[in-house]
C-alpha cells in the first residue's frame, strides 16, 4: 500500500540514522576524514509557514554534507539561492555558509534523500527508506500549496509519497501536476553538469519559480 502524506511521520531522521547501511558507512568515512564537517542527515531549511517546498535529490559531499544546510557550499546553491533572492523567496545575502544570515520567505528546502550518497547517486532502497521523512516534511508545512521538484528522482519520490502513479505524472521540465492537494512543478536539477551542458540555464531555472509564484498569486 502506498504511504500517503496523511500519515504522521517525523520530518527529520535522527542524527545517527542507520536505515541505509551504505550511506551510514559513507558518513562514517567522511567523518573520519573530515571531522569538522557536518557528516549527518541534513535537515530542511526555511520558513515553517512556507507555501512552497523545494525538493532536491540529496546533500552534496562538499556542500550540505559539509555545511549542514541544503544546497549550501556547492555549485547548485550558487544558482538556487540567487534565484530565490531574485524571485522574492529569500532575503539577505547568500555567502555559502549556514551563518550568512540568509532567510527564506514562504519557501522551505529539503532533499528526497537526507544523507550524502557516494557519487551523488542514491539507490532505490535508500530513496524508499528516506521517503517517510519526506512525507513527514509535507505534514510539517501546514500552509504548503506548491512544490518544486529538482530532478526526476525528487519528482518520482514525491509522486510515490503522495500515492500517485508515475505513468500519470511524468517528469518534464516546466510541467505542473495537480496531486495530493498540491501543485507539483518540475525542474531540471540545478547541478553543475546540467548548467555546463546547457540543459538548464539560469533563465530557464528562474522561469520555473516565476511560474509557480504566478500560479499561487492567481489562486490565492
Amino acid at each position: 500500500m502506498a504511504t500517503t502524506a496523511r500519515q504522521q511521520l517525523p520530518a527529520e531522521p535522527p542524527h545517527d540514522c542507520a536505515l541505509c547501511p551504505r550511506l551510514a558507512s559513507f558518513r562514517e568515512e567522511n567523518d573520519a576524514a573530515h571531522p569538522d564537517w557536518f557528516n549527518a542527515p541534513v535537515p530542511g531549511f526555511g520558513d515553517e509557514a512556507a507555501w512552497l517546498l523545494i525538493m532536491g535529490l540529496a546533500p552534496g559531499l562538499k556542500g550540505a554534507n559539509r555545511t549542514s544546510r541544503p544546497f549550501t557550499g556547492d555549485f547548485a546553491g550558487d544558482l538556487l539561492y540567487p534565484t530565490l533572492l531574485s524571485c522574492g523567496l529569500a532575503e539577505g545575502t547568500y555567502a555559502a555558509h549556514p551563518d550568512d544570515g540568509l532567510t527564506l520567505r514562504g519557501a522551505f528546502i529539503s532533499n528526497a534523500v537526507r544523507c550524502v550518497p557516494p557519487q551523488n547517486k542514491p539507490i532505490g532502497s535508500e530513496i524508499n527508506n528516506c521517503r517517510p521523512f519526506l512525507i513527514g516534511q509535507l505534514n510539517a508545512l501546514p500552509q504548503l500549496t506548491h512544490i518544486v521538484a529538482l530532478g526526476r528522482i525528487a519528482h518520482e519520490s514525491l509522486i510515490r509519497a503522495l500515492g500517485g502513479k508515475l505513468k500519470d505524472t511524468p517528469f518534464r521540465h516546466g510541467a505542473h501536476h495537480k496531486i495530493g492537494g498540491y501543485i507539483l512543478a518540475d525542474s531540471y536539477h540545478c547541478s553543475r553538469y546540467n548548467t555546463n551542458t546547457g540543459r538548464l540555464t539560469a533563465d530557464m531555472f528562474a522561469a520555473v519559480f516565476q511560474a509557480v509564484i504566478a500560479d499561487r498569486n492567481a489562486t490565492a
